[in-house]
Formats: C-alpha cells, sequence, structure tokens
C-alpha cells in the first residue's frame, strides 16, 4: 500500500491564503483556459491595475499563475500543477488514514 507523503505545512497555507480570495479566484477563472494580458482583466473585472497586481503578485508567489512581458504589457497563465497541488492536499485530507498515519497521528 502507498503512503502519502505530508505537504510542507507553510506551502499549503501559501496556495490556500492566495486561493481564499473572490478576485483572485475570478482572475484564475479568466485565464483557466487562455492567456490573457492585465489590461484584459482590469477592463473584465472592472478593478484598477494597482489593485489586480497587487492579487496577480499573490497568486504568482504561490506559484499558482506564471507571467510573461511583451512589450509593456504583463501576460498571465494559469499553473495547473500548482492547482493539482492543492487538490491533492483536500483529497489527502478527505481520505481515511492509513494505518501508519493513524499510528503516528
Amino acid at each position: 500500500m502507498a503512503t502519502r507523503t505530508q505537504a510542507d505545512p507553510q506551502r499549503v497555507v501559501t496556495l490556500f491564503h492566495a486561493l481564499s480570495d473572490g478576485t483572485r479566484l475570478s482572475i484564475l477563472q479568466r485565464i483557466r483556459f487562455r492567456e490573457r494580458c492585465v489590461c484584459e482583466l482590469t477592463g473584465d473585472l472592472e478593478a484598477a491595475q494597482s489593485r489586480l497586481s497587487f492579487h496577480l503578485k499573490v497568486l504568482k508567489d504561490a506559484g499558482l499563475v506564471t507571467d510573461r512581458r511583451e512589450g509593456r504589457w504583463m501576460y498571465y497563465t494559469l499553473n495547473p500543477d500548482a492547482l493539482g497541488e492543492a487538490a491533492e492536499v483536500i483529497e489527502g485530507m478527505a481520505s481515511a488514514p492509513s494505518a501508519a498515519e493513524r499510528r503516528t497521528g
């Protein structure tokens, strides 16, 4: 039987902090299928660029998005691996503990 690896607690906190805000979730929804320019996001979300820049930095620091510069604009893309990491944490918490996990608590 395979054993689960423990996620780094600070990494989990960083991921879930980034996912715990409505604006950041809206950003992730909008870049889910394609790269988006920050100028598009400001219009879509009716938010000031400074406000979005703050939220995009949180998402980037958590590894949930990647960015690239083209001229004066930044383009953002979803990092599906980071979302998969968050899903694995939730799945691990929701599943029954293994015998070894029960012994060690």
